[in-house]
């Protein structure tokens, strides 16, 4: 068995492909500042230094969140921290659309999390572990605003996954 993956985990099975890219770029970056740096003569061991710090923190900033649910939660890692909801539990869920689309989720015990809703039409075990976990809060009658939103994403997100398979089978 690889790994120490816990039964029952759904995990964002494109993140790696979006982590290649951070990287790539942070190793351009690195590379070519160390060349020019190299070329005009004014490379020392302090500003080698600095520029693989530089680079270390394109890498950062250019790192995707890596998304995982299980039953009753919903996880977002950054390099900076882990939040966690209670997806059978959640009080709250609001979408703010604009340049960078996110979904806010908040459970009964004040977690918050933020997340592209991207991520979930583009891996259907992390929409169905959170559409379960919806389900329960709406049985329990915990999740007093946001429903709808879901509803609506719910709605996109089988309007596309129809797309896909009608352009996959020739029909479109």
């Amino acid at each position: 068995m690889r790994g120490s993956r816990a039964t029952g985990t759904a995990r964002d099975r494109h993140w790696r492909g979006g982590a290649r890219p951070a990287a790539g770029c942070a190793v351009l970056f690195g590379a070519l500042a160390f060349l020019v740096d190299w070329d005009a003569g004014t490379l020392t061991a302090l500003r080698a230094l600095l520029w693989a710090a530089l680079a270390a923190a394109v890498c950062v900033v250019l790192l995707p969140q890596r998304v995982s649910a299980g039953p009753g939660w919903l996880a977002v890692r950054t390099p900076w921290r882990r939040r966690v909801v209670r997806t059978d539990a959640l009080t709250a869920v609001r979408q703010y659309d604009g340049v960078s689309s996110h979904l806010v989720l908040r459970d009964v015990h004040g977690h918050r999390l933020e997340l592209d809703p991207r991520i979930l039409a583009a891996n259907p075990l992390l929409w169905h572990e959170l559409e379960t976990g919806v389900r329960r809060s709406l049985q329990r009658g915990t999740l007093r605003h946001g429903a709808d939103v879901l509803d609506r994403l719910g709605h996109h997100i089988d309007d596309e996954t129809a797309q896909a398979v009608l352009r996959a089978s020739g029909l479109s």
